[in-house]
């Protein structure tokens, strides 16, 4: 399994991290030019490995930690994003549900990535909480998933255990996707929410 995070901003910067702890090779892309950002990538870890955009869309799993109105953008890379899982971890606050049809904003997102299982994740964190190292006495950093695809959710939620997280599946993307969405100028319930998860 190959992994990939597009956008090297604070939010990919934070995935990439949490890669890097657990020893884990990520790609990281965005649209500019590799050598502008390989300096950083491997100032996260020797397994960050900076890549083109079109190089990096080879991977297994694909986080998207672009901002919101860049995801066009991306999803052109490919003519279809077939046997792909796209993590969506963009945010549309600012955007007008009507400019959305209507739709929670990672269904809106799920059809410019004809083909990919799309799963709503990592988003609900800020950029600083979810960069750290998610073991949090004795317990470990919770992150919601939604998707409309069961085994999508299971493959992102076996990965996000293997980063040390504790994921919680929230059903799909018109139900639970809407309590971890942003949308015009509102949050859903569970946005900026730090919760940890004790096994017992």
């Amino acid at each position: 399994m190959s992994y990939a995070i597009i956008g090297f901003g604070n939010i990919g910067q934070a995935l990439a991290k949490a890669f890097s702890r657990k020893g884990l090779e990520v790609s990281v892309a965005t649209t500019r030019d590799p050598e502008t950002f390989t300096a950083g990538a491997a100032a996260i870890g020797p397994k960050v490995i900076a890549k083109t955009l079109a190089e990096a869309v080879k991977a297994d799993i694909i986080f998207l930690a672009v901002r919101f109105e860049s995801h066009p953008e991306v999803a052109k890379v490919l003519p279809t994003w077939q046997r792909k899982t796209i993590v969506d971890v963009t945010n549309a606050y600012g955007v007008p549900p009507e400019q959305l049809g209507g739709q929670p904003s990672s269904q809106f997102v799920a059809q410019a990535f004809s083909g990919a299982r799309l799963v709503k994740g990592f988003n609900h964190l800020l950029a600083a909480t979810l960069g750290q190292d998610p073991a949090v006495q004795g317990g470990r950093r919770v992150v919601f998933l939604a998707s409309d695809d069961d085994g999508a959710a299971d493959e992102v939620g076996a990965l996000a255990e293997n980063l040390g997280f504790a994921p919680i599946k929230l059903g799909g993307l018109s139900e639970g996707g809407l309590l971890v969405q942003a949308r015009g100028n509102s949050w859903g319930r569970l946005i900026f929410k730090d919760l940890v998860k004790f096994d017992g």
